[in-house]
């Protein structure tokens, strides 16, 4: 398994997906003034969210609804909800973070990071390698679950007078949670491209399928460059302690994914979209969240570990370990 691993991490880090992030956090790291405007990344997370969501909208309508699906999206919910307890327990062994930091940290590594998962989608795709198109739904589901359990560590184990810091705002951070951008815009697309089905899809073909892989890299050079300028900047608050645990957890939140994925029976592509789901970590919905919800968390910490440590390692080693496991777990 260790070859495959490394084999299929080799071809990864070539892939110009992983070259163009490479060269978006070298460029950070060495002070280039390189940069991508702000509105045009913005407008490269809307075309990915519109034809992510569009796609897999399109591969239900073709597929069907069956029971698979459902039981997808209810282990999807749970191990948004569970993966933070972990987390945080783990958190609580391996740093000397505050409460506080440490349920903000582990409500990131509950729920997902999209552009993992369309990375993993990616490599599948170059593996010549089907997967269940309802996943999409599944990654919208698991955006917000995490966030509640964050705030519920928070409260549990924060003292009298964390809690009295903490935000009270519950209207802003429920808008927060439920009309979060990405949210709208992902379950929109997969409703539309529902509806409209594989017409719809030959209709706008020319736009989302063959621009995709550029639009995504061009995305990871913006990303290269944030999580750059996260580590140049934060670096001395990153201990080994959270080092470690921003490379174990993803690797322990796949295992969670990969158990469920062969009860439910997904596909070996499935799989390898579930787990690499359980094992990444927010950097946009849930930092908008915790502003709000838990606005003493150091954001220095918790950005800084989900995009800057464990997104680049799931998209260098992650991918291809998920993917060698479930090839070797679900045949």
């Amino acid at each position: 398994m260790a070859d495959t691993v490394l084999t299929l991490a080799a071809t990864n880090l070539l892939s110009p997906i992983i070259l163009f992030f490479a060269l978006g956090l070298g460029a950070a790291l060495v002070r280039s003034d390189l940069s991508v405007p702000e509105a045009a990344a913005k407008a490269l997370s809307i075309y990915l969210l519109f034809a992510i969501g569009f796609k897999g909208g399109v591969s239900v309508a073709s597929h069907g609804v069956d029971s698979t699906l459902l039981l997808s999206l209810v282990a999807g919910t749970v191990l948004s909800f569970a993966i933070p307890f972990a987390a945080f327990g783990l958190l609580r062994v391996m740093t000397q973070l505050g409460t506080i930091d440490a349920a903000a940290v582990a409500g990131h590594y509950g729920s997902i990071s999209i552009v993992t998962f369309v990375a993993a989608t990616s490599v599948l795709q170059s593996q010549g390698i089907a997967s269940e198109g309802y996943m999409v739904a599944v990654a919208a589901a698991m955006e917000a679950p995490a966030i509640l359990s964050a705030l519920w560590i928070a409260a549990r184990y924060s003292s009298p007078k964390e809690q009295a810091d903490q935000a009270q705002d519950t209207k802003g951070l429920y808008r927060e949670i439920l009309l979060n951008g990405s949210i709208v815009l992902l379950l929109g697309s997969f409703a539309i491209g529902l509806i409209s089905g594989p017409k719809g899809l030959a209709d706008i073909e020319s736009f989302i399928v063959s621009p995709f892989k550029g639009v995504l890299c061009l995305f990871l050079l913006d990303m290269g460059l944030v999580a750059g300028r996260g580590l140049r900047a934060s670096a001395h608050q990153l201990r080994p302690g959270l080092i470690l645990f921003g490379i174990l957890m993803p690797v322990l939140g796949s295992l969670a994914g990969l158990a469920a994925a062969l009860l439910i029976g997904l596909s070996p592509g499935g799989t390898v979209l579930l787990m690499t789901l359980s094992a990444s970590a927010s950097y946009i919905a849930v930092p908008a969240a915790m502003r709000v919800a838990l606005p003493d968390a150091n954001p220095a910490i918790y950005l800084t570990m989900s995009l800057g440590i464990t997104f680049p390692f799931n998209l260098t080693v992650g991918i291809p370990l998920y993917l060698t496991m479930a090839q070797a777990f679900g045949g």
